[in-house]
Order: structure tokens, then sequence, then C-alpha cells
């Protein structure tokens, strides 16, 4: 890696020179950098909008997570880690304002430089940013971060790693990046990178970390105990670096963040009823209303809050990988979605009481618009006409059923669909064009009774097509590596979307991704569509455009017809210990990622 390395640090390319030099001088340290206009905060702003200066410290949180861990690296692919650490133990240069689409403001970093064009950015170190263990952070040590994870890190570092020309150490304190390819999120991008000690990793190998080795960071919470698989608890370090920035008051508020781990959802619910965690959201509108009438909550030392939001539904449903010849064919995929049942679904889980998820950025500005494509929408979409699926450009909308249980409108459409594909059905066995009985196999990680559930209902209605599918359920560290090779028919989807999507697209949706282990391209997608408009999309010089490229793109993502879509959260439901209290002002992301452990505060009752 050595070589590797330097040459990244001394590399200087003549585009640089005619690019990057020339445009030096348009370019100058600000405080923050928003992806399109300016930040929102001016230089000498005192605390994000939504976090209160003054809370108090003290206190803890204990929330729960269905499932296991076997590793307390977060930057890495294998193993599975809790999946809040990434965000609550590591810091980067830059921090986000939760109440702007995207916009950063300085952390370690206490300037960002950039030209007009962004062909490259330069960060400047405060001088005080240290480690937990008191050493100080160095641009060599983010130099290592970057270099380490873009080179043997996650999948999702290495996209950005990529299109970096050189990096070079310009001052004390400062770095530069010069960039290869145009694309105006990469400074952003890159100043949310997590920064690691690189002295802890000398004698270590950093692919092959586990429980045995704790990442050292610079965030105001350090991993103080765990036991594998059943919890991890994170101490608030009174000897944090930061805790006088004014981008850190009114955060980091809480003495102790803990994760504890339960084998399914009920005994989860179980364990917020019993007093063993004192935070817990509730994904089931019905449930919320029905069964939060236990003594606590009648007590009031738990009180129920609901936080409502503005950014996109993301999808959350079932997947079907493409890689897979079956579900290589749209019609097949289509006969899918028509065969799933939701109203009746809806009905029978939360009692009709939430609402389907549209499209991928439905619930936000950035959603596709009914009918057809029409303005800068349309011109985005009209090179790809040929290759685009039925609705792209006219317009698509799931199928509705009439709530009954058979179904039968959708159910004859799902047979038609199959039969254009060249299936049919073979004294009541659905019959694949090798003259094979189509089936397939459902993927679902133990733990989750919703999805099994849902998935029942689901394999009922399949069952009335002549298909019988095959549910395997398994615990989620295999479930995890199954993803990760993407070893698998259809399986449960989540995909949490922004009001700012950037480059994470290419490694949801973008067409190299698609054959990279690890990736989040579960669908296995690969449309010259997609790329284009996510190339558009990155690249756009204004709002609008921005706006207009992200709409195409929802077109061509939903009529793909890639996944199933089920029910979406608009608002997060939130039962909590009533010390534990948020501030008035909630962002446009509401309940998003740390919110609730970056600005909640435990407040004792008089």
């Amino acid at each position: 890696m050595g070589t590797h390395f330097f040459r990244r640090i001394t590399a200087i390319s003549s585009m640089i020179g005619a690019i990057g030099l020339g445009s030096a001088t348009l370019a100058e340290p600000q405080h923050g950098i928003a992806m399109y206009g300016e930040p929102a905060l001016p230089p000498d702003f005192v605390a994000l909008p939504y976090a209160n200066p003054d809370a108090p410290k003290g206190g803890r949180i204990v929330t729960a997570e269905v499932g296991s861990f076997d590793s307390l690296n977060p930057h890495i692919l294998k193993g599975s880690s809790p999946w809040a650490l990434r965000f609550t133990a590591y810091e980067s240069l830059m921090g986000r304002n939760w109440d702007e689409p995207f916009t950063l403001y300085g952390l370690l970093a206490e300037s960002i430089e950039v030209p007009e064009d962004r062909s490259w950015v330069e960060f400047t170190l405060r001088e005080e940013a240290e480690f937990s263990d008191g050493t100080p952070a160095t641009v060599e040590d983010v130099m290592w971060s970057y270099e380490t994870l873009g080179t043997e890190g996650h999948p999702r570092y290495r996209g950005g790693w990529d299109k970096v020309a050189s990096m070079e150490q310009t001052g004390p304190r400062s770095i530069r990046f010069d960039f290869n390819v145009e694309d105006r999120e990469l400074p952003l991008i890159l100043g949310l990178r997590p920064i690691l000690k690189k002295a802890q990793w000398e004698d270590e190998d950093f692919t092959e970390s586990g429980l045995d080795t704790i990442p050292i960071g610079t965030a105001p919470y350090v991993v103080e105990d765990f036991e594998a698989g059943r919890y991890v608890s994170l101490r608030r370090n009174p000897d944090y670096w930061g805790r006088d920035l004014p981008f850190m008051q009114g955060q980091a508020n809480l003495d102790e963040i803990r994760m504890e781990f339960f084998g399914d959802a009920q005994a989860m619910f179980e364990a917020l009823k019993g007093g063993i965690i004192n935070s817990h959201r509730e994904t089931n509108a019905d449930k919320w209303e029905t069964q939060y009438d236990f003594p606590a909550v009648e007590r009031g030392d738990i009180v129920k809050s609901v936080i409502p939001h503005q950014r996109p539904s993301g999808m959350i449903g079932f997947v079907m990988n493409t890689r897979r010849d079956a579900f290589a064919d749209w019609r097949v995929r289509d006969a899918m979605i028509h065969a799933f049942n939701f109203e009746f679904i809806n009905d029978a889980m939360t009692g009709g009481q939430q609402e389907r998820i549209t499209s991928y950025f439905s619930n936000s500005v950035l959603g596709m618009q009914p009918g057809p494509a029409t303005g800068r929408v349309a011109e985005y979409l009209e090179p790809y006409k040929a290759e685009l699926l039925p609705g792209a450009m006219e317009g698509y909308e799931l199928p509705a059923g009439d709530g009954s249980a058979r179904n039968r409108g959708n159910v004859r459409r799902a047979i038609s669909l199959l039969e254009e594909a060249g299936y049919t059905i073979e004294d009541g066995v659905m019959t694949a064009p090798d003259g094979e009985p189509f089936t397939f196999e459902i993927l679902l990680a133990q733990g989750s009774q919703e999805n099994q559930a849902i998935i029942d209902l689901y394999t009922q209605a399949l069952e009335r097509l002549g298909i019988a599918a095959q549910v395997t359920v398994i615990d989620p560290a295999q479930h995890t590596e199954r993803i990760n090779n993407f070893d698998f028919d259809m399986a449960y989807y989540q995909r949490g979307l922004s009001l700012s999507p950037g480059n994470e697209q290419k490694l949801y949706f973008g067409a190299e991704a698609a054959d990279q282990p690890g990736s989040r391209n579960l669908m296995g997608v690969k449309s010259t569509a997609v790329d284009g408009l996510i190339d558009a999309m990155l690249n756009a010089g204004s709002t609008e455009d921005f706006t207009a490229a992200t709409r195409a793109l929802d077109r061509v993502l939903t009529s793909g017809r890639y996944v199933i879509p089920v029910y979406q959260w608009n608002v997060s439901r939130i039962a909590h210990a009533k010390e534990l209290t948020y501030p008035e002002t909630i962002p446009i992301y509401g309940d998003w990622f740390t919110w609730q452990t970056d600005v909640w505060w435990w407040e004792e009752a008089e």
C-alpha cells in the first residue's frame, strides 16, 4: 500500500495544473459548504437550529435492535457491526446540518476551500482536534484514513476515492484533494469520511478487525463496554476536544448510549414494557394505537411522541434479484407486484392506517409527479427513451387491489404478464419457459415477525398463481453474508433516501456496483438511463435541474419494477422515557440517523 499511498500524495496531473491550479484564485476558506447555493448558517452561528445549547448533560438512552453483531469495526465489509457505531463513535472533517438538504459545517476542519468548478477541495484541520486517547488528530491521520478506507474499507468508501487524482499536504494542518472527474458533490462526500488513528493500525490488519480491536476516533462517545451479540455501551468522553465548538452546542448531551440486541421484535417490545430499554421506534400504526396501553405508559413513565419529517419515503419492501433468470424479465417482476395484495395485507397488518410507498422519492419534492413526463423531466428522459420500460415516460402507478383476499383482478393481470413472458399453467402449476415449475426463494432474517407475517400472506397469493415460493429464515449474520454476496432470489429491502441524493446512488443503483459484493445495488440493476440520470443529478447546475433529474431517476427506478413496495413511514413514532426530551424545533429530516442521540437530553422530573 505504501507505494500507492505516496503516488497519491505526490501525483499532480496536467489536468489539475490546467483546471485545479488555474481556479485557485477563485477560492477562499469558508466555514461551510452547501450542495447548492450558500450555507444557511453564518460563520458566527452559535448552534444548529434544532439543538438546545442550554440542554443539561447526563442521563442515558437505551435502544434496541433485532439481531446480533460480531464486529465493532463499522468501516469494513467483513462482519456485522451495530449500525449506529458508524455515526456515534466517529467524526469527520465536516458535520451535517439536518435542517438543510445537504450543507456541511466545519467539525474536525476549521475551514473548507473549493474553486467555483469544485475541481478540488482543501481542508484545514483545527489545531485542538484530538482522538479520544488524547493524541492530536493530524494531517497524516487524515491521509491514512482516506487511503485505507478507499482501498481496504467498505465498498461505500471506494467510489469517492477512485475520483481522487491526488492527495497532498499543503500546510502544517491543511490537506488538498484534486479530482479526476466533474462531480460537484465530491467535496461534500470527502468532508464526511470518518477519521481514524493511523498509529493504532501499524501492526494490525484493518480488514480483519472484529471484536478484539475497537477503532479509535475523535467523537464525543467511546465504546466503554460490550458483550458479543448482546449489547454495546458508549460513554460520553468528559475530555472531548470539541465540546466548545458552536457546531457541538446542544449536542452529545447524554452520558450513555446503550444498544441492546434481541432475537425478535416481540422480545424488543417486551423489553420496553419491562424497562430494559427506554426508547423504541414503533413502525406499525395499528400497534401504536392499540398496544401501547401498558402500565408504564398509563403511569406517564413512558411518553408517546410523533415526529414529522419532510424527507423522501425511500424504498421499503421486497427486492427481486435481476441476476437470477426469472427476475431478469420485467414482466415477471410486474406479475409479482400485481400478486402482492397490498390493500388486504395493509388492512391485516396495520388496520389499513398506513399509506403505501408510491416511488423511491415519494413524500418529498423530489418524487415523480403523476401522469406523463413533461418539461425538464421529459428532456432528461428523452435520450434513454428506447430502453425505458412502460410507465417511465407515460406515467406509472402501482396496481391497486379491491381489498378482498382473492384480489381477482390483479391475479388475472399477473397471469397475463407471466404468459407474455412465456410461462404457462400446467395441472395448476406455473411452469417456466424451460419447462420447470416456477419457484423461487424468499430470504428473511430471523426476528422480524411482521415481515414473516407479510410474506405468509404473499405466498398464499402466489399459490393461487401456481407458484410455490420457498421462505428461508436465517440468523442475521448468515443473512448479511448472503445479501452481501447477492445470494438470494427475493429478500426484504430497505433503502433510506435523503433530500440531497448524490454519489451514494451509484452504490445503490449504479451498474458498476451491480457486480461488487457488499454494494447496495441488491436488485442488480444495470441501466444506462439510471447511470446517466445519476450523473445528471450530480452535475446539475441549479436546484431546478437537480429536482428534475431526480424526478426522472425516480420514474426509471419505479417503473423498473425492482421492488414490491410496502407501507411508508412519513412520521416517526417513538415511545420513550419521560425524562428523554427533545427540542421544539424539528429539523426537516425529522427523526433521522442520530438526531435522537445527537440532540436529545435527560430532563429530571421535578
